[in-house]
């Protein structure tokens, strides 16, 4: 058993002994680098842990969301920070101002992107899916754990930059460290699901958003790909995992 995973292990039995008011996300990097994961709560949700933070390979974090809470996180990759969390240039990808702490920032696109919503007042089921909606950055997936019955798995476990159309990659020093979704990189109602297009019925999947779909088939390609994108569930915890195992 690796480190990693033997870690997680005692996290979960040591979280198994609390009750807790809302849900605990489990952030984990499976990474071979540092990442620095950010957090941006919904319109009227607070943002959890200041909205930003690092994790250097093998390690994990346990966020506690309020009930129904909801949100996004990705993944920032190439950052440099000093001691008061100020970056000397921005992220690779996924940057917000240049901080360590996004609060309430987004980040600067392409970044593949986990979106939660953990109940509604009126309806106790969780929501969640990890979107290319904006493109890609780092592979990273959703588990729930001790769930209800049909509970999925949100993922995109594959390296898209590795079969990025080259009109959409995303380079820093060679390297491509992102790639661009076909409405952030080509814009028009088309690739974007707007206008005309905007609706299920007119906005299908098109030869870039098939690249991804073949890359990830768990994660949502475009704007209306609920049938395989999107997951619910009802679980206490869920362990979110960055360059999860294949």
């Amino acid at each position: 058993m690796s480190t990693s995973i033997l870690l997680l292990s005692l996290l979960f039995l040591f979280t198994s002994f609390f009750s807790i008011d809302g849900t605990q996300l489990i952030v984990a990097n499976n990474c071979k680098e540092q990442i620095w994961p950010a957090i941006l709560g919904n319109s009227g949700h607070g943002t959890l842990s200041n909205g930003g933070f690092s994790l250097s390979p093998g390690q994990q974090t346990v966020l506690e969301a309020p009930q129904f809470w909801s949100g996004r996180m990705w993944g920032r990759q190439g950052c440099c920070f000093d001691a008061s969390g100020r970056g000397s240039s921005p992220c690779q990808s996924g940057d917000c101002s240049g901080q360590l702490e996004c609060r309430g920032l987004g980040g600067l696109p392409p970044t593949t992107v986990v979106e939660m919503t953990l109940g509604t007042p009126g309806n106790p089921t969780h929501y969640y899916d990890v979107s290319l909606v904006d493109g890609f950055n780092l592979p990273v997936s959703v588990v729930p754990v001790g769930g209800s019955a049909g509970c999925g798995v949100a993922a995109c476990k594959g390296d898209v930059n590795a079969c990025c159309p080259e009109e959409l990659a995303v380079r820093r020093g060679g390297r491509v460290v992102a790639c661009k979704s076909a409405c952030l990189g080509m814009g028009g109602d088309r690739f974007c699901c707007t206008g005309r297009f905007g609706t299920a019925a007119t906005c299908g999947a098109t030869a870039y958003s098939k690249v991804f779909k073949g890359v990830c088939p768990r994660a949502y390609s475009y704007a209306f790909d609920e049938a395989s994108g999107l997951k619910s569930c009802r679980a206490n915890r869920y362990v979110i995992t960055f360059c999860p195992p294949n």
